[in-house]
């Protein structure tokens, strides 16, 4: 009897690491303008669909509608992503939260504006921005090198 409890005891722990038998989720992709209305009605009933400027109607680069509508949410989500990146730097700064470390190879710690972003963006050396920026050029370009097929899907 004693077996027997032991033997179920570890057929029911080896349960536990077997894969699930469930079946594949399914994602719907609105990639037409008639998809957009119907989620944006269902979404927010009160406003609905808006798109002052036609920008689900366009073809951008000669690509077709489904096209221009999907580079144009992949570059919503990505912007959208920057904006809470930004927001967050912003608020970091403002609390005067920096770096234990120098900020430059010579020793040069990272500039105090006393809780003044604005500041200490003009506070710190041209090198650096351009380092920054050229970083972030490098990022997008990289991005959009990766996936050559974003825009169609």
């Amino acid at each position: 009897m004693m077996k027997l409890a032991v033997l179920a005891a570890l057929a029911g722990s080896a349960a536990a690491f077997a894969p699930a038998q469930n079946g594949r989720v399914s994602t719907a992709v609105s990639e037409t303008k008639a998809d957009l209305e119907v989620l944006a009605k269902k979404l927010n009933p009160v406003i609905g669909f808006y798109d002052p400027l036609n920008l689900a109607e366009a073809e951008f680069w000669g690509t077709s509608n489904e096209a221009t509508i999907g580079f144009l949410r992949h570059s919503e989500i990505k912007h959208g992503r920057i904006a809470m990146f930004a927001f967050v730097g912003y608020i970091v700064h403002a609390n005067g939260i920096k770096f234990p470390w120098a900020m430059q190879m010579d020793g040069t710690p990272f500039p105090d504006a006393n809780g003044n972003p604005p500041a200490l963006w003009d506070a710190v050396s041209d090198d650096a921005k351009w380092q920054i920026f050229g970083l972030i050029g490098f990022l997008e370009f990289w991005s959009e090198l990766s996936t050559p097929n974003h825009k169609v899907r």
